[in-house]
């Protein structure tokens, strides 16, 4: 028994909360208007409590986008208190410190009442097509990165606030991606909020109230249980990136397990940075606590109780924790890197259940824009994933991302939206580093520009200069690089023209190696061999030769 349900019921129960929340992701998926949505999987919908604690988070999405929910509904409700809610409210906010960490992510959170009474509420964030501004890593102030919307009604008992819709539809770029994405979100959460209703009318229940506790208690349970399995002490470890200009980004962390508890300090990395890789405390909270749940306790679905047991801790003014104004629309260059320090110092208390650093952490994205034959704007966000570190017992999955989900989708899709030819997207061979266990290769994206006119290609990336590294012995993965027609070279954080007919080669970052690669089984090096993910020089000289023959 888990309080008053007992476990069949309370499985029941909880998988049809998913449902909800899957369903209003398929909602929002299916009516988006930009292929950042439909394609990239950029967003999150879940069910909240009445408190504003995750209870039910979509499967698919962005995993640290619904956990990041949960702390934007609570800003909220602080805004706007629990009496001051009606039927069809909607508020809506891309403020970074209250939301997902940076201006082009929307969150919106409804109200989900129930025979006259406020029980939950509904929750999306997506990623817009646009949002104003200048786009980039280069940006020193939030000021130049876009419109900011502070926590608003977007429907005020169901009557959209037109007013604000005018004001922010008359700062972007794409007005017409931009408002789809905006309904498609308030419809996300309105599907939400009417299975929600379902639910409870099915199950006789009045409210969630007894239901979030047993379910977030397990969860909360489930995670104290894995850290409490671990030996108490302090694990230290540290990573670099390339940061900007000649000033890389530190990231110090120190893992604290006492008992049932985890904290993960930052003390002692760079301090906030003159450009945009800073990161806001919600999002260093949100890749800090997900890789830690998908290590201690992958099984268990997430909601608010599986972040209860971890405390995230970062200096005021740290790079991953910057106070306003700083510029931050590029803050996954440090936040998906968390991901890879946590990792490092893990390796000393479970080396055989995490992964050696993966080449997308951070993610590399590419943005390509100007103007057609008709003279009309077009954009396209390249969301391609560099390879996945390896662990203790499998090589890492090559281009695929982590610690985030989000992927290329349909490159006819992106093609469709703008006059590119995508010309080569394969495998990028000897990417991934060597150990007895494989890194995940990266790839090599070519696109060519079709137009009479010159084209912007925005780079937003890192690991030019700084692989990811190995584990336990493994080999760091190969860096990342961009070229010009095979031979003008393109830094990773820039913005540079593309001539007509010319082609920009990205060349994305392997995954680290586990383990000592002369251990690796003469197999499967014959096998990454002759499937051309390994040259025959590279098994030679970095696996110390012959074990593929």
């Amino acid at each position: 028994m888990t309080g008053k349900y007992d476990a069949i019921t309370l499985e029941i129960f909880w998988s049809r909360l998913i449902a909800v929340a899957d369903e209003a992701a398929t909602t929002l998926l299916r009516t988006a208007f930009s292929p950042i949505v439909r394609e990239s999987n950029d967003f999150a919908t879940c069910l909240l409590d009445v408190h504003g604690g995750t209870l039910a988070e979509c499967s698919g999405g962005i995993p640290a986008f619904a956990g990041l929910l949960g702390r934007t509904a609570r800003h909220f409700l602080r805004t706007f208190p629990i009496d001051s809610w009606s039927e069809g409210d909607c508020v809506i906010t891309n403020d970074p410190w209250i939301g997902t960490g940076h201006l082009p992510d929307v969150a919106m959170i409804a109200p989900i009442f129930h025979r006259g009474r406020l029980v939950a509420f509904s929750g999306s964030a997506a990623h817009t097509p646009d949002i104003g501004g200048s786009l980039g890593a280069q940006n020193k102030e939030i000021y130049e990165e876009g419109i900011c919307i502070p926590p608003m009604h977007f429907y005020r008992g169901g009557v959209r606030n037109d007013d604000l819709l005018r004001l922010f539809l008359n700062n972007v770029r794409f007005p017409d991606l931009m408002l789809g994405d905006l309904e498609a979100q308030a419809t996300a959460n309105e599907v939400c909020r009417r299975r929600t209703v379902d639910f409870l009318d099915d199950t006789g229940l009045d409210d969630l109230g007894d239901l979030a506790a047993a379910i977030q208690g397990m969860s909360e349970r489930a995670m104290r249980d894995a850290i409490r399995a671990l030996p108490d002490g302090v694990y230290r470890a540290a990573v670099d990136a390339d940061g900007f200009d000649d000033h890389p980004t530190h990231i110090a962390c120190a893992v604290t397990i006492a008992g049932d508890g985890m904290t993960v300090d930052y003390a002692g990395s760079s301090k906030q940075n003159g450009r945009a890789t800073n990161c806001t405390m919600n999002y260093t909270q949100a890749y800090s606590i997900y890789p830690i749940k998908c290590v201690l306790d992958p099984h268990t679905r997430r909601n608010e109780g599986s972040y209860r047991p971890v405390s995230i801790v970062a200096p005021e003014g740290a790079v991953m924790n910057a106070v306003r104004p700083s510029a931050v629309a590029a803050r996954h260059l440090t936040g998906h890197l968390l991901s890879c320090a946590i990792y490092q110092a893990l390796a000393q208390v479970v080396p055989d259940r995490i992964l050696a650093d993966s080449g997308g952490a951070p993610a590399l994205r590419a943005r390509i824009g100007g103007v057609n034959s008709e003279g009309e704007r077009f954009s396209a966000i390249l969301f391609a994933s560099a390879g996945m570190g390896a662990s203790s017992r499998f090589d890492g999955l090559s281009t695929t991302a982590f610690p985030t989900n989000s992927g290329a989708g349909s490159l006819e899709a992106l093609e469709a939206v703008g006059p590119i030819l995508f010309t080569r997207k394969e495998y990028r061979q000897d990417s991934g580093g060597a150990g007895e266990f494989r890194g995940g290769l990266g790839q090599v994206v070519e696109i060519e520009n079709l137009t009479t006119q010159p084209m912007q290609v925005m780079i937003i990336g890192d690991r030019e200069r700084h692989p990811a590294l190995g584990v336990a012995g493994g080999k760091p993965g190969a860096c990342a690089y961009a070229r010009i027609d095979g031979v003008t070279p393109v830094r990773l954080k820039s913005r540079t023209a593309l001539a007509p007919g010319s082609r920009i080669a990205i060349n994305f970052a392997g995954g680290g190696g586990y383990g000592d690669p002369c251990k690796r089984s003469a197999l499967a090096l014959a096998d990454d061999v002759r499937n051309g993910m390994v040259s025959e020089r590279a098994a030679r000289e970095d696996y110390r030769g012959g074990t593929a023959a």
